[in-house]
């Protein structure tokens, strides 16, 4: 079954599932029986793939660690978070996610909204990345006197700027 129009035919492919049979210009291919597909039918139950179950994996959570364990196809999910529990590599202090060490901050750390302090290595949250947001122990005295003046002085130069370089005709898009 080939795809595409008159003018270009080897342009996509027609979906293969039975009674659809629609010109998709992206179509899917499957990855466990290697048919062709329309965005509607790509999924495994959608075209009631007969080898859908062939990659994929099943997993309990352990409400206790909050540990992901991969479930056999001869087990059941009670029984493997009882072997888990057994095992003795269930540890609930483990569920205890890390917070930013700032007072008053309930920011729970993750890989993506995390910093570490480069003057006293503190993890913190990208709210409290500064040292002086969050009150760093081995900062220099009048740090946050100098980063807010430097701040301050960056702004002015920017304006400066930016009303340098607009004409009064001309209206600057120009940003710093």
């Amino acid at each position: 079954m080939g795809g595409g129009t008159e003018a270009f035919p080897d342009l996509g492919a027609h979906c293969q599932h039975p009674g659809c049979h629609q010109l998709d210009f992206l179509p899917f291919t499957c990855l466990a029986c290697q048919e062709v597909f329309c965005l509607e039918h790509r999924t495994y139950t959608a075209h009631n793939c007969p080898k859908g179950d062939r990659n994929s994996r099943r997993v309990a959570v352990c409400e206790a660690c909050s540990m992901s364990i991969e479930i056999k196809d001869n087990e059941t999910e009670k029984l493997v978070l009882e072997k888990h529990a057994k095992s003795g590599v269930c540890d609930p202090t483990k569920k205890k996610k890390p917070r930013c060490p700032v007072k008053n901050c309930k920011e729970v750390l993750t890989f993506s909204n995390s910093n570490t302090c480069k003057v006293c290595h503190k993890k913190v949250c990208l709210k409290h990345r500064f040292p002086a947001e969050h009150a760093c122990k081995k900062s220099v005295p009048g740090e946050e006197k100098l980063l807010a003046i430097m701040g301050r002085i960056r702004t002015i130069t920017c304006r400066e700027d930016v009303r340098r370089n607009s004409s009064p005709t001309t209206p600057s898009a120009k940003a710093c």
